[in-house]
C-alpha cells in the first residue's frame, strides 16, 4: 500500500514505515504529525484517486530536525569581471511513516 501526500507544498509517494525528508516542519522531535492533504491512495488493484483530495489521513513521527548538504551557487558575468560564489544549506525535518489510512 501506498500514498501521495502533500507535505510542506511538496508531493511525495509513502509507505508505511518509510523515513524521508522534507521541508522543515513546526513539529518537536519525537512527536506525531498528521498529513491529511492525500491526493491518492493505492491497495493492491484498488486505487482512490481524490479530487484534489481525498478523506484519508496519513501520521508519521518526527525523528530529527537537520541541515541538507551545503548548495554552491556561483555567478559570473563573463568579460565584466563579475564573479560571486554563494553558499546555501536547506534545513530539513526527517519524518518516519506510522500509518496510512
Amino acid at each position: 500500500m501506498f500514498a501521495i501526500v502533500d507535505i510542506a507544498g511538496q508531493q511525495f509517494k509513502v509507505a508505511k514505515d518509510q523515513t524521508l525528508y522534507v521541508h522543515r516542519l513546526g513539529a518537536e522531535e519525537g512527536t506525531t504529525v498528521t498529513f491529511d492533504k492525500v491526493l491518492l491512495t493505492a491497495e493492491g488493484g484498488n486505487v482512490k484517486v481524490g479530487t484534489p483530495y481525498i478523506g484519508a489521513q496519513v501520521t508519521a513521527k518526527v525523528v530529527a530536525h537537520l541541515r541538507g548538504e551545503k548548495v554552491l551557487v556561483f555567478r559570473k558575468k563573463r568579460r565584466k569581471g563579475y564573479k560571486r560564489s554563494i553558499g546555501h544549506r536547506q534545513y530539513l525535518t526527517q519524518i518516519q511513516i506510522e500509518s496510512l489510512g
